[in-house]
């Protein structure tokens, strides 16, 4: 295996744990709630407190690593993490469910900005997409193997020991971390010059005033607003609206995250495929965004359709949902030098944790208000296409900045 791909691998290992660590209170909660009593709207709770923190940490870790480097800091945000992980299993009341759960959100939230940094530093523009494709399917395996890992957990162990192993997994994860990754010197070398023109000087606020980087941020704010809502309420609602018990939602709950798997790495290959068969970065990103998004509104449907319809309509939007979230997080790497990558990257990442917060609070109160699910449906299937038009009406042409750009943004610094 060619040294980037096993570093691609490595990072794709990283995600699939973030992910299995963010799926324990989903698929737990029921066996939880014997012992802590959580309604909808704490529960919604939970979810907040995990993505307000996640979106913080989003744009700090993204800062963080540009000034640290990859391999210091992915080192210490997996560290994080695991150790907040396995705090849950501790817990002994709704409050310090809370504070785990914030503090979880904090370590996860520099994954994604040392991934984009691990694709700009060793794989070359034409493959990125693939590579960000393969590093985002990581999300389905830690996704896939939740339900019935932790399904088989609960039965035998409890709910707590869930949680202390997930920890131990991240923690063993640093181990192979430390011991492989190596910086790429050569792209540090051929970045030199963009770190002359866009130094380590430039903030958020710079960087923001790009329309490019709003519109990217605005996009992931609304794809995000109905992944996390997808994500962290698909286990609930197969108790609460089709009546499942732990070994039903065992036995299906992992389906739609494999089809998201298999969603990242197409989108990722197909733009890619795009790129070689003579298409403009532009076009090859903006045309698998759009199928994308033009997938997402089959989950309106769910509600209205039996159980296993509405787990092959979950499918498809799980598939449309990750091919999108590969070649968003594609795009700092498209766009900007490599010096200025995490920090874009995590300021994308912060509105879509944003806007999965802000929506999720909006998902418990409604439910709590005599709201369906199947409200929240109509509504989440929208999403992706407003932020599909965002990107494809405002935010130009997707193309690396030239160095007439690079030198402008350094001045209005």
């Amino acid at each position: 295996m060619e040294r980037r791909w096993y570093f691609v691998l490595l990072v794709a290992a990283a995600i699939a744990i973030s992910y299995f660590d963010r799926q324990t209170l989903p698929v737990a909660i029921a066996a939880i709630q014997r012992n802590i009593p959580i309604s909808n709207q704490q529960f919604s709770y939970l979810q907040t407190a995990f993505l307000l923190s996640y979106a913080a940490l989003y744009a700090l870790g993204g800062r963080m690593l540009d000034r640290l480097g990859t391999r210091r800091g992915f080192l210490l945000i997996m560290i994080w993490w695991s150790l907040a992980c396995a705090l849950h299993g501790l817990a002994s009341g709704f409050a310090l469910l809370l504070v785990a759960r914030f503090l979880l959100g904090g370590g996860e939230g520099g994954a994604f900005p040392a991934a984009t940094r691990v694709v700009a530093e060793w794989v070359p523009a034409h493959q990125r997409s693939t590579a960000m494709g393969l590093i985002n399917a990581g999300t389905a395996v830690g996704s896939v193997l939740a339900p019935p890992v932790i399904g088989y957990v609960l039965i035998h162990r409890g709910w707590r020991a869930v949680f202390l192993a997930a920890g131990a997994a991240g923690l063993a994860w640093v181990v192979w971390w430390a011991v492989s990754y190596r910086g790429n010197a050569v792209t540090v070398s051929i970045n030199t010059l963009d770190a002359r023109l866009v130094g380590t000087h430039l903030g958020w606020a710079e960087v923001l005033r790009q329309r490019n980087v709003q519109m990217f941020v605005f996009a992931k704010f609304m794809s995000d607003s109905a992944w996390y809502f997808l994500l962290f309420w698909l286990p609930k609602y197969l108790y609460d609206a089709r009546g499942f018990d732990v070994k039903q939602v065992s036995y299906y709950g992992w389906i739609p995250y494999a089809a998201s798997g298999v969603g990242s790495f197409l989108g990722g290959w197909f733009s890619s495929w795009l790129l070689r068969r003579g298409h403009s970065l532009d076009r090859a990103r903006k045309i698998a965004l759009g199928l994308c998004a033009a997938g997402m509104p089959v989950v309106m449907l769910v509600s209205v359709t039996p159980v296993r319809v509405a787990i092959v309509l979950f499918s498809i939007a799980f598939f449309c949902q990750q091919a999108w979230s590969g070649l968003i997080m594609t795009l700092p790497t498209d766009v900007f030098p490599l010096t200025v990558v995490g920090t874009v990257a995590g300021l994308i990442g912060f509105g879509g944790a944003i806007g999965g917060a802000i929506f999720g609070l909006i998902a418990g109160f409604l439910l709590g208000h005599g709201f369906t699910y199947a409200t929240l449906f109509v509504l989440v299937g929208s999403f992706h296409l407003i932020g599909f038009l965002a990107i494809a009406l405002f935010a130009g042409p997707i193309q690396p900045l030239r160095s007439t750009e690079l030198q402008a943004i350094e001045g209005a610094a």
